[in-house]
C-alpha cells in the first residue's frame, strides 16, 4: 500500500452505536451499527470545520465542546442546558439545520444480533468485523464511480485490543476481499486507516456519531417518531442500483 498524503480528494469517517458483544446481548438495543461518512477535503476545510465551529462557539465559549449524541440526548455534561425544553428546543433546530445543510454522503451498515447469532451461531462473525466489510464494499463503489483511488480513514478510537482488531480486518479486506468481493476489486483503493480518540474533537467523526444513533432508532422501531432520521436518510448514497444502506440479515 502506497503511504496517503494530505491532497486525498475525500475523508472517511467512522463511529458506531451500540456494542459489538455477542455473548450478552442487550434485550434493549440488540443492534450493532457502523456509520461512515465521506467528505470532500475542501468542503470539509471551508465549510462543515467553519459551520460547525459557528455552531458551538453560539453556545459555548470555545469549540473543544464534542457534539456527541448520548451525551445531548440525555443533556450531560456541557449540554446539561438541554435540560431546559425552549433551549432544547433551540438547539436542536439549529443541529438539525446544520445537518441538513452540510455536505456529506453516509453509508450505514447494521447488524441484528440476534438473528445474526441465530443463523451462524459460533460461526458468526464479530458483528463490527462483518459491518466493516459491508461498508467497504459500499465505499468501493462510490470511489469507482468518483473515479477516486486513495482515501484515508478516521475511526473513534475503542482501546488498544478492539482498534487492533479493526485494523486487521481492514487491510485484510484491502488484500483479501470479503465474501462478496474478490481482491482484484480492492487492489485500486488505495486505502490508511487511524484512529482517534473523543477527546481529539475530530469533526468529522462527531458528525458518523450524529448519523448513527437515528439510524439505529429507525431500524429498531421504524413506527416511532424520529426527527432526525429522515435527514440522514437524504444523505445516504444511492448510486447506480447500489445503496450504502445495509441491514443484516436482512
Amino acid at each position: 500500500m502506497k503511504n496517503i498524503g494530505n491532497n486525498s480528494e475525500y475523508i472517511a469517517f467512522l463511529d458506531e452505536c451500540g456494542n459489538h458483544e455477542m455473548r450478552r446481548i442487550d434485550r434493549d438495543f440488540p443492534l450493532f451499527l457502523l456509520s461512515c461518512i465521506l467528505v470532500e477535503r475542501s468542503s470539509y476545510l471551508k465549510q462543515i470545520l467553519p459551520a460547525v465551529n459557528q455552531l458551538k462557539l453560539s453556545y459555548w465559549n470555545h469549540e473543544g465542546v464534542n457534539l456527541h449524541s448520548r451525551d445531548i440526548r440525555k443533556a450531560k455534561g456541557p449540554f446539561s442546558f438541554l435540560q431546559h425544553p425552549e433551549k432544547r428546543k433551540h438547539f436542536m433546530l439549529e443541529l438539525s439545520a446544520l445537518m441538513t445543510s452540510l455536505p456529506y454522503t453516509v453509508f450505514i451498515s447494521a447488524i441484528h444480533k440476534d438473528a445474526h447469532l441465530k443463523r451462524y451461531g459460533d460461526r458468526a462473525k464479530n458483528p463490527y468485523e462483518l459491518a466493516l466489510e459491508f461498508t467497504m464494499e459500499r465505499v468501493r463503489h462510490f470511489m469507482c464511480q468518483h473515479a477516486i483511488s486513495e482515501l484515508p480513514f478516521v475511526a473513534e478510537a475503542r482501546g488498544k485490543k478492539e482498534d487492533h482488531s479493526l485494523e486487521r480486518v481492514f487491510y485484510r479486506v484491502l488484500a483479501k476481499g470479503t465474501h462478496q468481493m474478490p481482491s482484484d476489486q480492492f487492489r485500486s483503493m488505495n486505502c490508511s486507516l487511524v484512529f482517534r480518540t473523543k477527546y481529539d474533537n475530530i469533526v468529522g467523526t462527531q458528525l458518523a456519531d450524529l448519523c448513527a444513533h437515528p439510524c439505529a432508532r429507525h431500524i429498531l422501531n421504524p413506527a416511532h417518531g424520529n426527527r432526525a432520521y429522515p435527514i440522514v436518510q437524504q444523505k445516504v448514497y444511492h448510486s447506480h442500483g447500489v445503496s450504502g444502506w445495509k441491514i443484516f440479515p436482512s
